[in-house]
This record gives structure tokens, C-alpha cells and sequence, in this order.
């Protein structure tokens, strides 16, 4: 793929996230090179050129889709003690950049759960368990907890929570229009997240009762 890093990042980008798209809607078996080039506007060959193969191209975007959020998830969390929260609104906020970057990259990354097809479900499996990707492990380890409601684990709270970005981020993915409504949306979710807020800490406790 080195002839395909030799291009400018902005086609490299292109090319991507046409991809993605086609990938995303019609499945690695009957997603073909040629509607891939015809909806990055370039000719099959081209792709061959950069890419090899088919297989190859998928596995490097499902790299791509999986490393970019974990990458900067952890970019933007690291050394930071802050509580589950805002570790949340800031793992959305690195989402919402990924998505306007990449609109079709929630429908590939669906997608990679239902792949099925032989000749790349394996690898698919291996790459994604090699990852360090942000799950309820991710969002204890270092998470301020002390304001939490003794009432409530904070591990059965983390399990909550990162179920609702799912939540969300399934939203995204069943609109056609994700690209549009996609801040309009996020901004009703970090409403949910203060109501959450409100409701499971002592502090924002207080503060509401005194209103």
C-alpha cells in the first residue's frame, strides 16, 4: 500500500471514505472495487494500484476505523482523573469529529459486527480483540467515582453509561441524514447526561435541591 500513502492526504481521505460507504451499505462480499472507484471518482485500476485487492483494502479500513477513535480517546483521557462523565462527553466529542471527517464510518464499523463472510470474519475478529478500544474497562480505570450516590456500584454505573454512548452512537448509525443532525443529536445527548448526572451524583444532588 505504499504507492497509497505516496498521495495527498486529502484524496488518501477521498478514497477512504468512499470506501467506507460502499463497504458500510452492501457488505464486503458484494461491495466491488468498481463502485468503489466510481464513488471516489477514480478508475478500478486505480484502487488495484493502491490496495492489491479487495481484502486488503477492507482490512486497512477496518484499522483505520477501529485505531482513529481508540487513538484519540485515549489521546484526549490520558492522565486525566476525571469523572465518568465528562470522560463520556469527551469520548463524544472525539466521535462527533470522527463521524464529520468520515460520515460514513459508524455504517462501516456497524457492519464489521455482522460480517460474516469467510474470507475475512477471522481477521476481522483478531484485529478488533487486539485492540485497546474504550469499553467499560477503559472508563473505570483512572474515573474520579467519589460523586456518585453510595447507593450505586460504579462499576454496574460505568456498564450503564457506556451502554448509553452505544445507544447513541446506534442513533447515528439509522439516520440517513447522520451527517446533518449529527451535532443536533449529540447535543440532546449530553442533555441525557446531565439529567444522569443530576440524578446519580451528590454534588449535582445538592446543587439541584437547592434551586
Amino acid at each position: 500500500m505504499e504507492n497509497f500513502f505516496r498521495i495527498r492526504a486529502e484524496k488518501q481521505s477521498h478514497i477512504v471514505n468512499a470506501a467506507f460507504m460502499i463497504f458500510g451499505r452492501q457488505g464486503y462480499r458484494k461491495a466491488s472495487l468498481s463502485d468503489i472507484a466510481q464513488e471516489a471518482g477514480i478508475t478500478k485500476g486505480m484502487i488495484t494500484y493502491y490496495f492489491g485487492s479487495k481484502k486488503t483494502l477492507y482490512m486497512y479500513l477496518v484499522d483505520v476505523s477501529q485505531t482513529m477513535l481508540a487513538q484519540a480517546t485515549n489521546k484526549r483521557l490520558a492522565n486525566k482523573n476525571i469523572d465518568f462523565f465528562e470522560r463520556l462527553r469527551l469520548t463524544t466529542e472525539v466521535n462527533m469529529s470522527a463521524i464529520k471527517e468520515h460520515p460514513a464510518l459508524i455504517s462501516f464499523t456497524n457492519s464489521l459486527y455482522n460480517e460474516n463472510d469467510p474470507e475475512v470474519s477471522e481477521d476481522i475478529a483478531a484485529r478488533v480483540a487486539s485492540l485497546d478500544y474504550p469499553q467499560a474497562d477503559f472508563f473505570m480505570e483512572g474515573a474520579d467515582a467519589s460523586g456518585f450516590k453510595s447507593e450505586y456500584d460504579p462499576d454496574i454505573m460505568c456498564r450503564f453509561m457506556v451502554w448509553a454512548v452505544d445507544g447513541f452512537m446506534m442513533e447515528l448509525y439509522e439516520r440517513e441524514d447522520t451527517e446533518a443532525n449529527a451535532d443536533a443529536l449529540a447535543g440532546k445527548f449530553y442533555q441525557c447526561l446531565d439529567v444522569m448526572q443530576k440524578a446519580f451524583t451528590e454534588s449535582r444532588g445538592r446543587e439541584q435541591a437547592l434551586i
